[in-house]
C-alpha cells in the first residue's frame, strides 16, 4: 500500500527516486527496541522517515516512539533489525562507454577498458552523497554495479559492464542486506558520515513512499 505522504524534488525523467519505507519493518522493530537512552526517535522528522507516520504506526501498536531506541527501530546498521529505509531509483537508458573515456564532471573516472554505463536516477538533490562516486556500488536486477565518476544533482552513472539492463529497471542505492542490496552501513563507510545523518538526508530530500 502506498501512503500519501508528500512527494518530494522531482527527480530527472520524471521518475524520482524514492525512499521507500517498509511498515512491516518498523512494527517489527518496535517489538523489541527498547527504551530510548539517547536521540529521540522522532527527531529530524523520525530521522528522515516521517515523524507523523512513525508515530501513527506505533501508537496503533499501543506505543510512543519517542521513547524508543531509533537505531533499533529504523533497523540501523549495528542494530541487528530490518532496515526499514530503503533508496530506489530507476535505469533511464544505457550507452557503450569505451577504453579511456571519462565519465560526469571532471572525468574522475575513465574507463578501463570497453564497457556500457547506465544512468540511473538518484543523485545529491535526493541524499546520494557525492563521495559515493567511485566508491559505492547499486543492485540493479540481483548484481551489484559500481557507481562511477561524481555523483550529480539528479543522476549517477553505473557502470553496469555486459549486463542487460532495461529501461526503468530498479535501481537499489540500499536497503536490506538480507535481501542483497547495498547496506547503509557501506555508505558510512564510504562517506564518513553517520548513518543518522544519511537517513535523515534522503528522507527529508526524496519523494517518499509506504509498503506495508
Amino acid at each position: 500500500m502506498t501512503s500519501t505522504l508528500p512527494a518530494r524534488a522531482p527527480g530527472a525523467g520524471g521518475v524520482a527516486p524514492v525512499a521507500l519505507l517498509s511498515a512491516e519493518a518498523l512494527r517489527a522493530n518496535a517489538a523489541h527496541a527498547p527504551a530510548a537512552s539517547g536521540p529521540n526517535a522522532l527527531a529530524a522528522d523520525a530521522w528522515g522517515h516521517g515523524a507523523e507516520w512513525v508515530a501513527s504506526v506505533i501508537a496503533e501498536m499501543g506505543g510512543d516512539a519517542a521513547t524508543l531506541d531509533p537505531a533499533i527501530l529504523y533497523g540501523l546498521p549495528g542494530a541487528h533489525t530490518r532496515p526499514v529505509m530503503s533508496l530506489r531509483g530507476r535505469a533511464l537508458g544505457t550507452k557503450p562507454l569505451l577504453r579511456g573515456e571519462g565519465v560526469s564532471y571532471g572525468y574522475t573516472h575513465r574507463a578501463p577498458h570497453d564497457t556500457t554505463v547506465a544512468l540511473v536516477t538518484g543523485g545529491y538533490a535526493q541524499g546520494v552523497v557525492r563521495s559515493l562516486g567511485n566508491r559505492a556500488t547499486v543492485s540493479i536486477d540481483g548484481r551489484r554495479h559500481r557507481i562511477v565518476g561524481r555523483v550529480a544533482m539528479d543522476v549517477s552513472v553505473v557502470d553496469v559492464g555486459g549486463a542487460p539492463i532495461a529501461r526503468g529497471a530498479e535501481v537499489v542505492f540500499f536497503g536490506d542486506p538480507a535481501q542483497g542490496h547495498p547496506s547503509l552501513e557501506e555508505w558510512t563507510d564510504a562517506t564518513g558520515l553517520t548513518a543518522a545523518e544519511l537517513v535523515a538526508a534522503v528522507g527529508s530530500r526524496a519523494e517518499r513512499s509506504v509498503i506495508a
